[in-house]
């Protein structure tokens, strides 16, 4: 495969990624898993060295650009860059039309989440352990951390750029964490919705530019976008790391913990269903749950590709 068609593919792969990241209840570790990439991503980003930004004074010379680009590929740095824009595509589309749904069906839209989550939960129970009193601790102490806040804390979080940034630096870990999704977090955290909002707020003001749009109008979405990324980025280099420490060393414990968080959060989505599900008629019931239904079956699909296939 030629160098163009592999980057391309990548970029396929990193869309796929972007779309189960954008939605609770699915990883993209895991689609990155599915697509035989995992690997080489945890690679890639424990392989990022600033020491390569040494050849940036003498990229003038034509042996400064010749390094550079060579430490570049060393770091994998083309494969980050395409994967990481089929991301932000996917990401940037996904988050339009959860905006949109946001708006018109919010109801149908919550419970396809609880599906998501809920069948997250079942088909990664085969890797929570409860054979000791310390794990069972582990486990009913992520459920009621998850039970308390996605009740009372994600209703009272600010929306400020601050938090934000503290947001985008736990989401990041559902990146690269198969089996937790950085959007789940997100809605652990009150701050899913407005997120996508923002997103799809600074994406339209950016469009705009082209037919005279105002540049004002990108400011204040604007420094919501940039203070996720950076939380993101500056996540990356820490709760991840600290997340695959985690795994490496108490592998039990900690996916014993993150399936119970799961568990208990499912709070968070049955109290929206609840609060935009007026009425009880059988057709009103029937399509939430038939919503439901097929967020989870979206899950056990994936699920399926992923039977024979270990966490790292």
């Amino acid at each position: 495969m030629n160098a163009g068609r592999e980057l391309l593919t990548v970029y396929l792969k990193g869309i796929f990624m972007g779309a189960a990241d954008a939605v609770p209840g699915v990883s993209g570790g895991t689609i990155a898993l599915i697509t035989g990439i995992y690997e080489r991503l945890i690679q890639a980003i424990t392989s990022l060295d600033p020491r390569a930004l040494r050849h940036l004074p003498r990229l003038h010379r034509r042996r400064g650009r010749a390094e550079f680009r060579a430490a570049l590929v060393a770091m994998d740095i083309p494969f980050l860059l395409a994967l990481g824009l089929g991301i932000v595509t996917a990401i940037v589309s996904v988050a339009r039309l959860v905006h949109i749904a946001q708006r018109a069906y919010p109801g149908p839209l919550f419970a396809f989440f609880f599906g998501l989550i809920a069948a997250s939960a079942i088909v990664l129970a085969d890797h929570v352990s409860l054979d000791s009193p310390r794990r069972i601790a582990v486990a009913v102490g992520g459920f009621v951390f998850a039970f308390l806040v996605s009740g009372e804390v994600s209703s009272a979080v600010p929306n400020s750029p601050l938090f934000v940034f503290v947001a985008g630096a736990i989401a990041i870990a559902g990146m690269i964490l198969p089996g937790v999704s950085g959007a789940f977090f997100l809605l652990l955290l009150g701050q899913y919705t407005y997120l996508t909002e923002t997103l799809t707020e600074f994406t339209n003001a950016l469009a705009a530019l082209a037919t005279g749009g105002s540049v004002a109008a990108l400011v204040e979405p604007g420094i919501v976008v940039v203070a996720f990324g950076i939380g993101a980025l500056i996540g990356l280099f820490s709760i991840a790391y600290a997340i695959r420490w985690a795994l490496a060393n108490y592998r039990e414990a900690t996916l014993t913990f993150l399936v119970s968080l799961m568990v208990g959060a499912l709070r968070l989505p049955a109290i929206k269903v609840l609060n935009n599900t007026p009425d009880t008629t059988p057709m009103a019931v029937g399509s939430v749950l038939a919503v439901a239904i097929a967020g989870g079956a979206l899950v056990v699909l994936v699920d399926r590709f992923t039977e024979d296939i270990e966490f790292a």
